[in-house]
């Protein structure tokens, strides 16, 4: 069974298990079961605005894919107590931290890694600042947010990442057993 396949089967359901906590990816839609709710997840495409609260949804997002692909290597779809606490846990973690475990585990590549390591320095900077006045970003050499050329230099390099984020979390979501978690469903 195909994730487009298990969506099918289960779209016309209200309710579902309160065991199932699971982010689903299905070409460009995203859906997320949580609390026994089938619920839209995030766009495929992200639209990141020249201001410290959009950088930082963006930001968001993209960690809440790191504590979702963390969750599937150990807990896969489960939503009880040990789920609980990986979350509580994943909570405590630093994010540059987390991408290294996902380096470490081969989930990503050095490459990918020292672009997100890279980017994420933005995230810390701009968690710090009142503007993006203060915040640079530094892939070969510092740029700007505040300047177009280095903000539009930054969306680029976070959507290609973005992208590349989602094709990891396709492939670790394609090792579900789709049958079974119908049947738990």
């Amino acid at each position: 069974m195909s994730i487009s396949n298990f969506l099918a089967s289960i779209k016309g359901k209200k309710k579902f298990s309160t065991n199932i906590r699971l982010y689903l990816i299905d070409k460009d839609n995203h859906y997320f079961i949580n609390n026994g709710i089938l619920k839209k997840g995030f766009n495929s495409k992200l639209s990141i605005l020249k201001n410290r609260d959009s950088v930082l949804s963006a930001f968001s997002q993209m960690a809440f894919l790191f504590d979702e692909i963390i969750r599937l290597r150990i807990v896969q779809y489960s939503n009880n107590s040990n789920s609980a606490e990986l979350l509580y846990l994943l909570n405590l973690v630093p994010v540059n931290r987390k991408i290294r475990t996902l380096l470490d585990w081969k989930v990503f590549g050095p490459e990918f890694t020292r672009d997100m390591s890279r980017l994420f320095e933005v995230r810390n900077d701009t968690m710090h600042c009142i503007s993006l006045n203060e915040v640079n970003y530094n892939p070969k050499n510092k740029i700007s947010l505040s300047s177009d050329s280095g903000f539009k230099k930054f969306t680029k390099d976070f959507q290609k990442a973005w992208k590349i984020l989602l094709k990891i979390y396709v492939t670790e979501q394609e090792k579900i057993d789709w049958k079974k978690l119908s049947q738990v469903l």
